[in-house]
C-alpha cells in the first residue's frame, strides 16, 4: 500500500479537500481488505512482540476524527491479535476539575506508553486546538490568566505541540498521528444506523447531532492543526474514513511499517550470558 499517499506533507500547504474520504486505495471489496488486515494483524503481533523484548522504543498512535469516524472500532479491529501486555489504550474525554488545575498537556503526558509498548490516544491534546477553538466558551474554563489568551493562542498551542512531539521523539517515541477522515453524510447514515440497533442505541447522544452544526468551522480547525503540526519527525495521516474495512487496514499499515523501520528485534545474548544459561540447561537436565 502507498502510505504516502495519506501522509501529510511537512511543507504547509496542506488542504483537507485535497483527500477523499470515500477513496479504498484500490482495494476492490470487504473481504479483500479482511484478507489483508488479518496478515497485516499477524505482522504486527510479531513486531509488537519484538518491541516488547527489545524494550527500547515506544510507539505513540494518536487517533483524532468527527464523530462516528471509527475511533473505537479501528482499535478493537487493528490491535485483536496484540498481546495486551505490551499495549495501552487512553480514551480522553471533557476534562476533569483536577486536569483543569494543569496545563493543557498534563492528563495526556502522564498517559504516555512505556518503552517497548504501543499506545493509542482516543483523542488528545490536539481536542486543545479543535473542539475548545470551535468552542470558545471552554478555554475561559480552563482558568488561564487572562493576559495568556490573546489572538496567538493557537499559533502558540501549535508551537508548544511541535516542540513536545519533538522532546518525544528525541526520547525514544515513535509519533504517528491519525486523523480518520469521514463525510458528513457518512457520519449521517451511521448515526441514523446506531439509533436503528438496539447494540449500538448507547453510543448515541443528542450532543452528536448539535455539534454537526458546527461541521465547517470543525474541518477548517482540523486543516489548521494538521497543516501547522505534520512534521518529519511526527507525521500526520488522512485516513479515508467511509469504508471502515479500509481506515482499519490503513491504520494497521501506519503501523507495520513504523516498526519495520525501526528494525525491532528480539535482544542479542552474549557469550558470558550463553555460558551461564548452558549450565542452567546442564543442571535441569
Amino acid at each position: 500500500m502507498q502510505l504516502r499517499r495519506y501522509r501529510v506533507p511537512a511543507d504547509g500547504r496542506f488542504r483537507l479537500r485535497d483527500y477523499d474520504s470515500a477513496d479504498c486505495g484500490g482495494i476492490q471489496s470487504k473481504e479483500e481488505a479482511s484478507k489483508l488486515l488479518q496478515r497485516g494483524v499477524e505482522r504486527l503481533s510479531e513486531l509488537q512482540d519484538k518491541l516488547y523484548a527489545e524494550d527500547r522504543w515506544s510507539i505513540l498512535l494518536i487517533l483524532q476524527a468527527m464523530d462516528a469516524a471509527g475511533k473505537d472500532s479501528a482499535i478493537k479491529h487493528v490491535m485483536s491479535g496484540v498481546n495486551p501486555q505490551g499495549c495501552s489504550v487512553v480514551s480522553f474525554k471533557q476534562p476533569s476539575n483536577e486536569e483543569l488545575d494543569h496545563d493543557y498537556l498534563w492528563r495526556t503526558t502522564k498517559a504516555l506508553p512505556e518503552r517497548g509498548r504501543i499506545g493509542i490516544f482516543n483523542r488528545s491534546y490536539y481536542e486543545e486546538t479543535l473542539v475548545v477553538r470551535v468552542h470558545r466558551e471552554l478555554l475561559e474554563r480552563q482558568k488561564l490568566p487572562p493576559s495568556l489568551i490573546t489572538k496567538r493562542v493557537w499559533e502558540e498551542r501549535f508551537g508548544d505541540i511541535n516542540r513536545f512531539e519533538h522532546h518525544l521523539t528525541r526520547n525514544g517515541y515513535v509519533v504517528l498521528k491519525v486523523f480518520l477522515h469521514v463525510s458528513k453524510e457518512e457520519q449521517r447514515r451511521r448515526f441514523l444506523a446506531r439509533l436503528d440497533d438496539p447494540r449500538k442505541l448507547w453510543k448515541f447522544s443528542e450532543s452528536d447531532v448539535a455539534e454537526r452544526r458546527f461541521w465547517k468551522d470543525y474541518q477548517a480547525a482540523y486543516q489548521d492543526a494538521i497543516r501547522q503540526t505534520s512534521t518529519a519527525h511526527a507525521p500526520w495521516y488522512v485516513v479515508p474514513a467511509d469504508h471502515k474495512w479500509f481506515s482499519r487496514l490503513v491504520i494497521a499499515e501506519i503501523l507495520v511499517d513504523a516498526l519495520e523501520d525501526l528494525k525491532v528485534a528480539y535482544p542479542k545474548i552474549d557469550p558470558a550470558k550463553r555460558k551461564a544459561l548452558a549450565q542452567l540447561r546442564a543442571t535441569l537436565k
